[in-house]
């Protein structure tokens, strides 16, 4: 098999059964599991093709690394992006949501949602495939933006979403109809503030105690505030499904399966008795992509698509900006962390600052720092 469980409990859980798939699946079951959170990384969005951001030598920061920008990350950069958007819209029609389908393991989460179960589901990433596998949009906290919604940088109008699609798939950029400033998607550009939506929902989470089960996947856990929350959120059995092991799931409750997300979500649908109604989700998916996209050729794995598709977008910008007007005089701060297509602030340490305090801090600052934005 392509998964195996790792068990480092500390000692017999006190909820599960057992640390293992099959008690996973007998927990969510009964009547004492009715509300799962999600956390959502590049990992689960790595089968449908969409390059991650940081992977030594295969990432997409790597292979920007070659081309004239003061950094790779200065394509996230507002100071850059003001001066030269011409590389954030390459990349963005490159990695823009009308390309790809929804994995199996999206299809998951809406199968979630189809029992009454899914409670909220968090992600890093900036691709809207939940949404494209037809999770609500109440249910999805978008931790560092999307591809969503957008606005004007200037006078903060909002762009309408057709057009800013045949924008961006056109190789055109996109201006406010009342200001002509830039519009950008509402992606967290770094130094840019986190939704509020975001710290109000993880705050929540943790002082009301809403989760009967967390499920973290395909995410390497690096970045805070949104790793922190593996570790504060309390009371109830936490499952890593990744493929490698990350962050600390050693409580009693916490069961590691590691694998491909959507290997594992798979094996667990079949010991929930869903995996027919898993595949007639992912089926329903099909539609989603753009007709005008050519499709994956057949035979070839999610490794292989992803180095296609880190080729072309290089490419693509390397072009750009031979034709562009120039970079500005000043690099920005290339000194942050990035992880798939996980957005994401600057990073702080946690360390034993409680959650209730923490993100207490973060939303006010957050609505000093982002009045009128997102």
């Amino acid at each position: 098999m392509s998964w195996r469980v790792q068990n480092h409990s500390e000692s017999s859980p006190k909820v599960l059964e057992g640390n293992d798939l099959q008690s996973l699946a007998k927990y969510m079951k009964s009547d004492s599991c009715r509300n799962i959170c999600l956390m959502l990384g590049a990992g689960v969005s790595t089968s449908a093709g969409i390059p991650d951001f940081r992977s030594p030598g295969t990432g997409l920061y790597s292979n920007l690394a070659r081309l004239n920008l003061p950094c790779p990350e200065a394509v996230f950069e507002m100071d850059f992006f003001r001066s030269n958007p011409v590389p954030f819209y390459t990349l963005a029609k490159e990695i823009y949501p009308s390309r790809y389908r929804p994995t199996l393991t999206h299809s998951f989460i809406k199968v979630l949602h189809s029992h009454g179960l899914l409670h909220t589901c968090f992600t890093q990433n900036i691709d809207t495939l939940e949404r494209r596998a037809g999770v609500p949009e109440e249910k999805i906290i978008e931790a560092h933006g999307s591809f969503a919604t957008q606005k004007c940088i200037d006078c903060k109008d909002p762009y309408d979403d057709a057009k800013i699609e045949k924008a961006i798939l056109n190789s055109e950029i996109p201006r406010c109809e009342r200001c002509k400033g830039l519009v950008k998607p509402n992606i967290v550009f770094f130094g840019e503030a986190l939704p509020k939506r975001f710290y109000q929902s993880a705050l929540s989470l943790e002082l009301e105690g809403d989760a009967d089960l967390l499920i973290v996947m395909g995410t390497s856990l690096t970045v805070n505030p949104f790793a922190s929350m593996a570790d504060r959120v309390k009371g109830c059995p936490r499952v890593l499904i990744n493929l490698n092991e990350v962050g600390n799931f050693h409580r009693q409750d916490d069961i590691v399966l590691l694998g491909k997300c959507d290997d594992i979500v798979r094996r667990l649908c079949r010991e929930l008795g869903w995996e027919e109604e898993l595949d007639r989700e992912w089926e329903a998916t099909a539609d989603n992509v753009k007709t005008e996209d050519k499709p994956p050729a057949p035979g070839k794995n999610a490794e292989e698509r992803i180095s296609e598709e880190l080729e072309r977008i290089t490419k693509g910008i390397e072009e750009s900006l031979a034709i562009s007007e120039g970079v500005p005089e000043s690099s920005p701060d290339c000194d942050k962390e990035e992880t798939g297509t996980e957005r994401k602030d600057k990073p702080h340490s946690p360390e034993k600052e409680e959650l209730g305090v923490g993100l207490g801090k973060e939303i006010q600052e957050s609505q000093s720092a982002s009045d009128g934005k997102l």
